[in-house]
């Protein structure tokens, strides 16, 4: 489920957390703070797929509501329940392991259900529902972008929706890019991947190895890069930038089946999206400069394994 860029993000952040704190940590307990963000992120993930059911589905609650009203008008007793049906939606609620992972995490707890009908009576003003329930048929393109339509344009763009979140999820900050994506990859192919298992067993191996080869490799690495300062103002360098300048490198030195250019690539997007302006430009030039020299020394070898997931 979650992507190899998102497990560079998680790296990063694990690595940028224990930089802030001055000490470089031993790998084995750097390990157990990633694992313990990937599972912070699982968690984030679960709840906003959780509270995105619950929004749908809160039309079959206000039909009965309206129904049971001492003296319910017309419009009371005609409440359209057809987003209760999407289809995705309940792909969604059949996959077993939503299920479970809903139950675990005891996420009803903290659900507001006034929160829910608030985006539900927003949802029912909107032209876009409007026109999907007078469809006379299910598509599942539409049905998928009814469900797309809530969690992009109603949920995350309310301020008591995302106050809500911050306060029950410390990573949101962290993991609010991430999020979209990875909620609206799962509507694409809902009930495929699982809410239990984040990683698979070969990106796991990836993650934590990434970490501790950057952390046992760091002196190195570090040597690697510093010579390369001498153009660029050392005080200005956001820390940030050279932990993704060393997760690159190990890559290059360490990581045979990830392509250079990959890695390249991948590392100035990150630069760009997490760290300042002059970010990509400065992840770009430095990655460029050593890759050529690691290159001209015959030390980067790469393989390609036609059955790789990573």
């Amino acid at each position: 489920m979650i992507s190899r860029r998102n497990i560079r993000v998680k790296v990063m952040q694990t690595l940028y957390a224990s930089d802030s704190g001055k000490t470089v940590p031993a790998p084995k307990d750097a390990v157990v703070v990633l694992d313990k963000k990937i599972e912070q992120t699982r968690q984030l993930f679960t709840y906003l797929v959780y509270f995105l059911t619950e929004v749908a589905r809160y039309a079959e609650t206000d039909a009965r509501n309206r129904a049971a009203k001492h003296l319910p008008t017309a419009d009371d007793l005609k409440v359209n329940t057809r987003i209760a049906g999407n289809l995705v939606l309940w792909k969604v609620l059949e996959d077993s392991s939503f299920q479970s992972a809903t139950e675990d995490l005891k996420l009803q707890s903290i659900l507001p259900r006034d929160l829910v009908r608030k985006i539900y009576d927003e949802l029912v003003q909107t032209e876009e529902y409007q026109d999907y329930i007078q469809m006379e048929a299910r598509f599942a393109k539409q049905e998928k972008k009814m469900m797309e339509f809530i969690f992009n344009s109603l949920m995350l763009p309310n301020e008591l929706f995302i106050s809500h979140i911050e306060e029950q999820f410390i990573n949101w900050d962290d993991d609010a890019e991430m999020m979209q994506g990875l909620v609206l990859n799962y509507l694409s192919k809902p009930g495929v991947q699982t809410f239990s298992n984040f990683l698979s067993p070969e990106k796991a191996v990836f993650a934590k190895t990434l970490l501790t080869t950057v952390i046992e490799k760091r002196e190195y690495t570090l040597g690697l890069i510093k010579p390369r300062l001498k153009n660029w103002d050392a005080e200005r360098i956001a820390a940030l930038d050279l932990i993704l300048l060393q997760m690159g490198i190990c890559e290059f030195l360490y990581f045979e089946t990830i392509p250079t250019r990959v890695t390249i690539n991948e590392y100035i997007d990150l630069a760009k999206a997490y760290s300042t302006e002059q970010s990509g430009q400065f992840v770009n030039g430095l990655l460029d400069s050593i890759h050529k020299d690691l290159m001209a020394e015959n030390k980067i070898e790469k393989k390609v394994f036609k059955n790789s997931t990573l």
